[in-house]
């Protein structure tokens, strides 16, 4: 058979449903597909975009157990943002992860034509995907779907050579004699027919048990059970289920089976409750096939014949198939446990590390065990790949670890968290090692005998170097010692020699660094002198200046030896300054020896720097020298350290110099930042920066952020300076959205617009409105302060001019881009004709009572502003009782306190030049009406008497609605109501007692109530007695006897268990009839549980304490010699939740 073409499919099942007429004559072949008119539902074609569509999914066809791709092209350039694409099956079934494996889709954006492509892809497609798709495209405000069909057809299994199905008719002949019978190949073919009339009308690929629950289920209930299955041909289904005799079976066991899914939230309970028709049948739960037993997590109650298994504290184990079982029969139903969303507690933070370095990255979030996604610059961070990128994960209850136990440079990029809740990212920057020198290597000079120490500390404990003298290493010996303790190097040297000085070089591993000092041998000459030889002082300086100025690091250890000759020995004495020092103890002191003398500062400050000087005398003479000792140290912290302007992710930060340098120029500055509320403080540079202005950036738009600076001169790097003040980066917003002209006049413009669609983490302070006259460049700011709201008016225009405006939003960013209006605006009055809008309530009768206010707001429209008047009756309106307030759009008609005076029409006119409006108010000031007039009783007769009245005089403004007919014996005069709201003017009062005399009056009603006062009767009403004759009736004595009969039923009743309940009913019979409780048909006898009484024919069973096995059928019993009655209810025990 040809197969027809996509166009013509519905039309081609439907004649496959119509049986085929066993006449020869039309097995006619069938006429082309392509003369076959299309059908009127037909989907349109691909070749016809529409809308956002390039390409719309086209309709296919296709044999059971191929795959079939759709495609769809969606234009980005109509679309607002990225389209969210989906895909449907007929209406409302959404395609997803959950729809199957076989389903899988596919989404590509190509960027320079910004178009984006959707594949559908159904693999191995079974007859079941046949029916009607939609793909649906949304991106904020556009939408835009397109219907497609996918037909499925199974594929003929006729194979071989037609001509063996025919066979020669006689016996005995040759291949080639005889006629051709035909009758082998038409039953061969009917029976190909039936096969696959029956395979088309089988099942849609669904198990059998899913058709038997879909032949007892409702109509409404269908949808759900398809979604349960994965039905998607839902048209399909019904065919089918139109074509079978559904047979309803009742269960047995079962009263009310369990719903077929259950959804619950982790960490709650749920209920499965099922209803059995013999509360006596033994029942089990199963959970996945294995029994379950009563537990803390598991709790079975029984409540009547309702049978409930509650699953306390659900857990994701708990998302399991469960089912209860009777005997042989069995229902079932599937548990589903929904997560919570996970949130982020703690967010990961920046680091900043050397290579090498151990890296922990540690995020918390809200629940133990959560799953959550890892990623570096957007690409997914997976344990497959951890061995070859040495990292690993770790989960320590609430918190996620992504460990590096050494970082290299390829670990350095922007790190994010993802979980169903919440996102977070951090950066991480690997920086290869520097190292610093914190105390470099002083010269020396040293006498013979002494000894040297060369000491340097640099940043890094673990770095470790060699000594060279004169570029030779130095190898350690009895006098010379190396050693190497946290970052301090030493070199020490006993008992110095002439051939020790040299220069002496300490050289790190690893880095191209050295750091150089001279060793100088200092030797004593002693000359022979005469005893009378005058002192002299004998000053070596190393690295003295003209003026003997030396230099020493602060926290360094300084001696001055300065070796004297004299006979006799002179007096030494130091001077600091102008002072004489002479402390021998201390961190700053003296030593004195024969023929020498030392100065000593033990860790040098900055109040050690001064002019010393030594003075020597002896009889024969004396002798001075003076040493400058200048102490250098490591700069003070910046000052005035402040951000001066911020950007999306940049911040400028602009500093002062330190005050004091530490006597040595500042080469340079160090800077740092960290989070608010963070303790990681992250370096910004290595290499020093000589500017005072540095421009952060790479920062996180809307968190708050702290920086800091260091100044560094040759000695080291100081402490650090204050931080800043916490700031945060953010931009301007975008420019404020369609700007427009709400209002023009002779001197104003009143514009209107809406926020900025991107407002960012600064928010928005307000609005400033600009304008320039058409052909200027000078733009006047209207406001000087933002305005708020999203309209403003910009008064004092010229009239007649042409003038552009345009609106910014300020926020601490700045201004954001300008929205200007397209075409100038001319200042010049709109004439509008004059119109008045009547409330609706003002457009009938406006009523009110007296003493009450009259405000009346009517508003109108018109420009320029019209005249408004008010008359009544064409006469002006009285201004002492009346107030008039009139506004550029509304009046306002106010009295105080309302007199019937007041009442009447009132005109409303708005006129400009010769254009005007009128309007007409209709008031009605109301009050109570008078008493009824000539109340009088026309006619007494029997017990009855007919009064009539006339209308009151005033009618209090208002329509009488009624009368109000009160009574009073003469003797009492106490007044009962007779008629309410009576409307005629005479009323008959009935059933006056004989013998008494009646007043009678009467109120009038309006619409304010009751009139104040009534009208009483003139005369009254007096009833006579008439003769009465006894005339006794024939006594029968009445039989009393009757059978037992319940006035009151037993009522079902729902208790809670724990609590005494009680069943009543009352009986009538006599002979006073016996009675019987039963429960479940059971008599019930002396149990001490149930408390049974008889009062007066009103029966009571008392029920202590009940529980839920107490529950079921009660029935009283009642009978006697004349019959017996039967009344029955059923008792529900429920348990307190």
């Amino acid at each position: 058979m040809p197969v027809p073409k996509p166009a013509a499919k519905k039309s081609a099942a439907k004649a496959k449903d119509v049986p085929k007429a066993p006449d020869p004559a039309k097995e006619a072949p069938p006429a082309s597909p392509s003369a076959e008119p299309a059908p009127e539902d037909q989907s349109p074609t691909a070749e016809e975009p529409a809308g956002i569509f390039l390409k719309k999914p086209e309709t296919v066809s296709v044999e059971t157990g191929k795959d079939v791709v759709i495609t769809a092209r969606v234009n980005g350039k109509e679309l607002p943002g990225k389209p969210a694409i989906k895909w449907f099956k007929g209406k409302w079934l959404e395609l997803g992860s959950k729809s199957g494996a076989r389903f899988s889709f596919k989404e590509t954006h190509d960027p320079q034509s910004n178009v984006y492509t959707a594949e559908l892809h159904i693999g191995k497609v079974v007859v079941g995907d046949r029916g009607d798709y939609r793909c649906e495209v949304k991106a904020k405000d556009a939408c835009d779907s397109c219907s497609f069909n996918i037909d499925v057809e199974v594929p003929s299994q006729d194979s071989g050579n037609i001509l063996e199905s025919f066979k020669r008719s006689g016996e005995g002949k040759s291949e080639d004699a005889g006629e051709l019978d035909f009758s082998g190949l038409l039953k061969k073919r009917e029976v190909v027919e039936e096969k696959k009339k029956k395979k088309d009308e089988d099942d849609l690929g669904l198990p059998p048990e899913v058709w038997e629950l879909l032949k007892g289920a409702k109509k409404s209930e269908y949808e759900r059970i398809a979604f349960q299955y994965g039905i998607t041909d839902l048209r399909g289904m019904l065919k089918r289920l139109k074509k079978v005799k559904v047979e309803v079976k009742k269960s047995a066991a079962f009263t009310k089976k369990l719903d077929p899914a259950y959804q619950v939230d982790k960490g709650n309970k749920i209920k499965l409750v099922v209803e059995i028709s013999d509360p006596d049948l033994p029942l089990k739960w199963y959970k996945n096939g294995q029994e379950l037993k009563p537990s803390s997590k598991y709790v079975f109650e029984n409540v009547g014949k309702k049978r409930i298994l509650t699953i306390n504290k659900c857990t994701l184990a708990d998302d399991a198939a469960y089912e209860v079982a009777i005997k042989d029969e069995k229902c079932f139903t599937e548990l589903f446990v929904k997560e919570p969303p996970v949130l982020i507690v703690t967010p990961l933070e920046d680091q900043q590390v050397f290579v090498g370095d151990r890296v922990e990255m540690v995020v918390e979030v809200s629940e133990e065990g959560a799953q959550l996604m890892w990623m570096k610059d957007g690409v997914e961070m997976t344990r497959e790949d951890s061995y070859k990128a040495r990292y690993r994960f770790k989960k320590d209850g609430k918190r996620h670890l992504l460990i590096f136990s050494e970082v290299s440079q390829d670990d350095m990029g922007r790190y994010k968290v993802l979980t169903n809740g919440g996102q977070c990212e951090a950066e991480l920057i690997v920086e290869e090692k520097q190292l610093e020198v914190l105390q470099d290597i002083a010269d020396l000079t040293v006498k013979a005998s002494e000894q040297a120490v060369f000491t340097c500390e640099v940043s890094d404990e673990k770095v470790t170097g060699k000594w060279y003298k004169n570029g030779v290493e130095v190898r350690p010996s009895k006098r010379i010692t190396i050693s190497h303790k946290g970052r301090m190097h030493k070199l020490v040297i006993d008992d110095v020699r002439p051939e020790d000085e040299a220069d002496y070089t300490f050289v790190p591993d690893g880095f191209a660094l050295t750091l150089s000092a001279k060793l100088n041998f200092l030797e004593i000459k002693i000359d022979y002198v005469p005893k009378q030889e005058p002192p002299k002082i004998h000053l070596d300086c190393s690295g003295k200046t003209s003026e003997n100025t030396i230099v020493v690091v602060a926290g360094n250890k300084l001696r001055l030896d300065v070796a004297i000759t004299g006979e006799p020995p002179p007096t030494v004495t130091w001077l600091k300054g102008d002072q004489v020092f002479a402390e021998t103890e201390g961190r700053t002191h003296v030593e004195q020896r024969p023929d020498s003398s030392s100065f000593v500062i033990e860790g040098a400050e900055r109040s050690d720097e001064a002019k010393y000087t030594i003075k020597v005398t002896n009889p024969v003479g004396e002798d001075t020298a003076s040493i400058f000792v200048k102490v250098v140290d490591v700069p003070d912290p910046p000052e005035a350290v402040r951000i001066t302007s911020v950007g999306e992710d940049w911040a400028i930060l602009v500093w002062e110099p330190p005050k004091y340098d530490g006597g040595q120029p500042v080469t340079g500055y160090l800077m740092e930042r960290k989070k608010k509320g963070s303790q990681r403080w992250m370096k910004l540079n290595f290499e020093v920066f000589t500017e005072t202005t540095y421009e952060s950036t790479r920062m996180i738009e809307g968190v708050l952020y702290e920086m800091r600076v260091f100044a560094v001169n040759a000695i080291g790097v100081s402490q650090p300076s204050t931080n800043t003040k916490p700031f945060m980066p953010i931009a301007p917003t975008s420019e404020p959205l369609h700007l427009t002209v709400e209002d023009v006049t002779d001197t104003t413009t009143t514009l209107k617009w809406r926020p900025p669609d991107r407002i960012g983490a600064g928010g928005i302070d307000g609005y400033l409105v600009e304008y320039c006259l058409e052909g200027s460049e000078a733009w006047v700011a209207a406001n000087s302060e933002p305005v708020e709201r999203c309209g403003f008016t910009v008064k004092d225009l010229p009239t007649g001019a042409r003038i552009l405006f345009r609106v910014v939003g300020v926020n601490i960013a700045g201004r954001s881009e300008p929205a200007t209006l397209v075409q100038p605006v001319t200042i010049r009055e709109i004439v509008q004709q004059p119109k008045i809008r009547l409330p609706r309530h003002l457009r009938q009768t406006y009523i009110r009572r007296v003493g009450e206010q009259l405000n009346l707001l009517i508003p109108f429209q018109g420009k320029p502003r019209p005249q408004v008047a008010w008359t009544k009756g064409g006469a002006p309106l009285d201004t002492s009782r009346i107030h008039i307030r009139t506004s550029d759009v509304d009046t306002v008609f106010f009295v105080r306190q309302a007199a019937r005076s007041d009442s009447g029409e009132y005109e409303l006119s708005v006129q400009i030049e010769n254009m005007r409006d009128t309007a007409t108010i209709r008031i009605r000031v109301v009050e109570k009406a008078g008493p009824a007039e000539n109340v009088m009783v026309k006619e007494v007769w029997g017990t009855n008497a007919l009064v009539e009245w006339q209308p009151p005089k005033d009618d209090g403004n208002s329509e009488v609605t009624g009368y109000f007919i009160q009574k009073a014996d003469k003797k009492t005069m106490e007044w009962f109501t007779v008629y309410e709201h009576s409307r005629p003017t005479r009323c008959t009062v009935s059933d006056l007692i004989i013998g008494n005399e009646y007043y009678f009056r009467v109120f009038s009603e309006n619409i304010c109530g009751l009139s104040d006062s009534p009208g009483v009767s003139k005369n009254t009403a007096k009833i006579l007695k008439t003769g009465i004759t006894f005339k006794p009736a024939e006594f029968r004595e009445h039989d009393f006897r009757s059978a037992p009969k319940f006035l009151t039923p037993l009522l079902d009743r729902v208790v809670v268990a724990g609590y005494s309940a009680a069943l009543y009913c009352a009986v009538r019979g006599h002979p006073k009839p016996k009675v019987v409780w039963m429960k479940n048909k059971m008599e019930i006898h002396e149990d001490p549980k149930f408390l049974m009484t008889n009062q007066q024919g009103i029966l009571t069973l008392n029920i202590r304490r009940p529980s839920p096995f107490d529950g079921g059928t009660y029935s009283c019993r009642a009978f006697n010699e004349l019959g017996e009655a039967l009344a029955e209810c059923k008792l529900e025990v429920r348990v307190p939740q």
